[in-house]
């Protein structure tokens, strides 16, 4: 096989596991054998194509909900008005500070992070 078509073929591929198909399904999916996509993860340089492809995916889907979390929030808020009926009410409150909590964890953990990343460049 040429190695336009190895790359395409391996693209598909890719595709289909970081999006979680097996490998039999995959193989199916790309026309390949099962015994290829199994050799193909053996691959160093395919399994690191795979971790970033299924981390960009991950932060684009971030990237996504993170867009909609003020959405999110006014309507949390929303449910929290005095005419709306107290179970409603409890479920909102409780997400609503269950999620600020880890909203602000996640932002001081990044902070210390970035903090001791630059302690470390100001070091070499």
């Amino acid at each position: 096989m040429n190695q336009h078509g190895k790359r395409g073929s391996d693209d598909r591929l890719l595709m289909a596991l970081a999006c979680g198909a097996t490998v039999e399904n995959a193989a199916r999916s790309t026309g390949v054998s099962d015994r290829t996509v199994y050799r193909r993860l053996k691959d160093p340089a395919f399994q690191r194509r795979l971790q970033q492809l299924r981390a960009d995916m991950v932060q684009r889907t971030a990237g996504v909900m993170i867009a909609a979390a003020t959405e999110a929030v006014k309507t949390l808020l929303s449910l929290m008005k005095p005419e709306i009926p107290p179970a409603v009410r409890l479920g909102a409150s409780r997400a609503v500070i269950e999620l600020g909590l880890k909203v602000k964890e996640v932002s001081d953990l990044e902070a210390r992070l970035v903090a001791l990343e630059e302690q470390l460049g100001e070091g070499k």
